[in-house]
């Protein structure tokens, strides 16, 4: 079958055991096709067996026993797609006695022949002990329980110096957790192996067949014999399977002679392992092996149990709070105080210590100083919708790492992200002192096999103190965090649509119902600035009522504007051939007369005619002309300039003051502002007019932009410029 490929620390990572060539020399192999024909055999296989044995032969004419011949001829019917499960019966062949274990697997037929050092009726007492260990297996009430008696069981029935449980972690290093050892040998309990120590390969092995045995790991192995050119046969599932050189050596590196190791699988995954070691060569009877695979299979199935449980009553204090925080949000106004309200509720459900809730900029904290809560709330991104998992601070951003204190492990729900509304469970680190079975690190040195991969040469306890991590968010937490985040959508959405309603009815009450009242307001006013009966006293009260009148126009137009934006609807334009120059003319005129005391510099550098509707247009200049005046240092005029720039017509609005903050800046074209709603001189504005603005230049094809003009003297220019595309000459 060719040399075994040389294993060095190029390719320890995926050397393929499962197909090494070779066996351990206490048994002999044969393995035939599908149809019962020889193709393979291991190279002591006719001394040990006394047999002839040539290439397709069929194995009716070897001169094997009837019970083998039996049980080869057992599997060549039960063949189903290439696979049939291991069938055994002992056998004697010169004064020997054998195991001799029969399965298929990828379509061809492996027979091994283990020898057995002990009497069969050895064998049966030892059963008899595995099968009140299982029985004693079954009445434990915890998995610490279950692991202890495990591995004092596994030691009395298979005699080896130490048998040990590990249970692995999710990121595949296993902690030592049960022991049962011989007095004189150091106690590994409590030390942590890394997920190095099983290579990806062997862990997949580890799950396929969960039972694996060296008697001796000093062995000489035997090559298998086949055709020239023959595929390698695949002894996942072998008994007699030969070991890893990197394994060997890690083994002898413990000081270990014989190992035997039994998988813990649970839900396709290899939850944890009973690793046996002897300090002398020792070979286990196969049945009694077989007994501890079942008992291996029982604690699976117990421990699935017992997590299940604790799964299904985590679900339904998890279903009580979530119920109850859904009825508490449907009902309260503000959806913070309801969160906060079933903050316990929450953080008991999630294991965590602490809470916030967020939205449009507001903070709420339990567990948590409200300072150390915002600072958390500002490393969550904006616009997210799934949760959101940090379990240590390299997950955080690495600005905010210093300023994280004890809180490193986060569960983020964006509940409602148009509003960055977030709910936060947070965990504090988990500082860890962890006893290390030896360096984690593989070293690289000279071996037996020269310069390779030399598994850890000690293994005494290496102490580290690990720092930065909280505990990590277990699934079923991410499962009752992913069913809550998706009712608090749904009850967001639910409220949002209802707002949506309310926002449409009191729009279209200020579009029908105001609107009149206000022209008729309007009207009197007019009436009574321009009647003599009052003097002087009711044209000054009639112009006053014009005004305000006008005003809530305005404001109603507006909010109207807005509503057709957020609705995704256009302003509805109608585009015709306008005279850019003559409309900044008329306009700037009006600004004169309304307010003589502020000068207007008008400079037209060009004609130009652009296809626009007019009115919108003249909305958009009464807007920045507007926050001119209203922003602009007293006693400076106002800059009004029109010129060609490139292929566009320009127009910019300027006055002179100070440039606009940063954190202002990246919000100017955004709605109700903060900026516009605390602003003394405009104390009616909404801060509407630039983000109505923005949308009605789109409209027209073009665009409107801020900057700021520093000045050698004094604060500079604050410049709003609108460009616009010229109309196509007739």
């Amino acid at each position: 079958m060719g040399a075994p490929r040389r294993v060095d620390l190029l390719n320890c990572a995926d050397e393929p055991i499962h197909v090494p060539g070779s066996i351990q020399p206490h048994g002999a192999l044969i393995f035939f096709g599908a149809a019962g024909e020889v193709e393979g055999w291991s190279e002591n296989a006719p001394a040990m067996l006394g047999l002839t044995l040539e290439t397709g032969r069929p194995f009716t004419q070897l001169g094997l026993s009837p019970e083998v011949s039996d049980l080869l001829a057992e599997c060549v019917d039960a063949i189903v797609d290439g696979e049939c499960a291991p069938i055994v019966a002992a056998i004697v062949v010169g004064g020997v006695e054998y195991d001799c274990v029969v399965h298929a697997h990828h379509g061809r037929i492996i027979a091994e022949f283990e020898a057995r050092e002990v009497a069969s009726d050895t064998v049966a007492q030892f059963a008899i002990k595995a099968h009140a260990s299982i029985d004693r297996l079954r009445r434990q009430k915890s998995v610490e329980a279950l692991l202890e008696t495990a591995v004092r069981q596994v030691r009395e029935f298979t005699g080896f110096d130490r048998v040990m449980a590990y249970r692995f972690r999710p990121d595949d290093s296993g902690d030592v957790v049960a022991e049962a050892r011989r007095d004189d040998l150091t106690p590994f309990l409590g030390q942590r192996y890394p997920a190095g120590d099983i290579p990806p390969q062997a862990r997949r092995l580890y799950v396929l067949n969960t039972l694996r045995m060296i008697a001796d790991v000093t062995y000489h192995a035997v090559p298998l014999l086949s055709e020239e050119g023959a595929a390698p046969l695949d002894m996942s599932f072998a008994v007699l399977r030969s070991t890893s050189p990197i394994h060997v050596e890690y083994l002898q590196n413990m000081s270990i002679a014989a190992s035997m190791s039994v998988s813990i699988v649970i839900n396709g995954r290899l939850w944890g392992l009973i690793a046996c070691h002897h300090m002398a060569p020792k070979l286990v009877p196969y049945s009694i092996r077989m007994a501890a695979d079942v008992l291996a299979q029982v604690l699976a199935s117990t421990v699935q149990g017992l997590e299940s449980r604790q799964e299904a009553a985590l679900v339904e204090r998890a279903a009580t709070v979530r119920t109850s925080l859904v009825e508490s949000l449907l009902l309260e106004e503000d959806p913070l105080e309801a969160l906060i309200e079933h903050a316990d509720g929450m953080m008991e459900a999630a294991q965590a210590q602490a809470m916030i809730a967020t939205q449009f900029g507001r903070v709420v904290c339990r567990g948590i100083d409200q300072a150390c809560g915002e600072r958390i709330v500002a490393t969550l991104p904006a616009n997210v919708h799934r949760l959101l998992a940090r379990q240590g601070v390299d997950d955080w951003p690495e600005e905010a790492r210093d300023s994280l204190g004890k809180w490193v492990g986060l569960l983020g729900l964006p509940y409602d992200p148009p509003s960055n509304g977030w709910c936060v469970l947070l965990r504090t680190e988990q500082i860890e002192h962890v006893a290390w079975g030896g360096k984690p690190e593989k070293s690289k040195q000279f071996g037996p096999l020269g310069e390779r991969l030399t598994p850890r040469g000690s293994f005494e306890a290496w102490h580290e103190t690990v720092r930065g991590r909280a505990h990590e968010w277990e699934d079923g937490v991410l499962t009752h965090a992913r069913m809550t985040l998706a009712e608090l959508a749904r009850v967001s959405n639910a409220r949002r649509a209802q707002l949506e309603s309310t926002r449409s009815q009191l729009l279209a009450m200020l579009g029908h119902d105001l609107r009149d009242p206000l022209h008729s307001i309007n009207m009197a006013g007019m009436v009574l600035e321009k009647t003599d009966a009052g003097g002087a006293k009711s044209g000054t009260l009639g112009k006053r009522i014009q005004s305000s009148s006008n005003r809530m126009q305005r404001m109603i137009g507006q909010v109207l504007d807005m509503s057709r934006i957020d609705r995704g609807l256009n302003l509805g334009v109608a585009l015709e051939a306008v005279d850019l120059a003559a409309l900044l003319e008329d306009m700037v005129d009006e600004a004169r007369l309304a307010y003589p005391t502020i000068d207007y510099d008008l400079v037209l550098e060009c004609p130009a005619t652009v296809m626009a509707d007019g009115g919108r247009l003249s909305q958009v200049l009464s807007n920045l002309l507007s926050n001119a005046r209203h922003h602009g240092e007293p006693n400076h005029p106002i800059a009004i300039r029109l010129w060609r720039d490139g292929g566009r017509a320009a127009v910019s609005v300027a006055n002179v003051s100070a440039p606009i903050p940063d954190d202002v800046e990246s919000g100017l074209f955004n709605p109700f502002k903060r900026g516009s709603l605390n602003n003394p001189r405009n104390r009616t504005g909404m801060g509407l007019g630039l983000y109505i603005a923005q949308q009605i230049v789109r409209e027209h094809q073009g665009d409107i932009r801020y900057e700021h003009l520093p000045a050698a003297a004094g604060p500079g220019q604050v410049v709003f410029t609108v460009h616009l595309p010229f109309a196509p000459e007739a």
